[in-house]
């Protein structure tokens, strides 16, 4: 569980620069509405990220113990990007919709870009 909880810290760490680079785009750019896609797609995927985490960790814990655990939260994590969706759709001159659904998946394209850099470190 070390190495798990190592790695969600390193790629946390990547949302949250990305996260820096979507809040300077959005002050000094033209391009606000994309950029403030990006930050409320990308915060919803770090809360994504966050959540599933979190249940893992539960899911080790409950079956060191022999039990058995019911879900690992899928309706929450939906929940939360039909909600960014939703938000988007209702304000789309504010909050671009398609920089929405991109900000919600760089969580899992950061988990590959940071798998496939380990893979690279560990073969040094």
């Amino acid at each position: 569980m070390l190495q798990f909880k190592t790695m969600f810290t390193r790629e946390r760490k990547y949302i949250f620069y990305l996260l820096a680079v979507y809040v300077l785009g959005w002050g000094f750019t033209s391009y606000q509405s994309i950029f403030l896609g990006l930050i409320l797609g990308t915060s919803l995927s770090l809360f994504n990220l966050w959540l599933l985490v979190k249940k893992i960790d539960q899911f080790g814990n409950v079956m060191e113990k022999g039990g058995k655990m019911r879900s690992l939260g899928m309706m929450s994590r939906m929940a939360a990007a039909i909600f960014a969706v939703m938000l988007a759709m209702e304000y789309p001159e504010y909050i671009h919709p398609i920089s929405v659904v991109i900000g919600l998946m760089t969580a899992y394209i950061v988990i590959m870009i940071d798998s496939i850099l380990q893979l690279f470190h560990s073969q040094k």
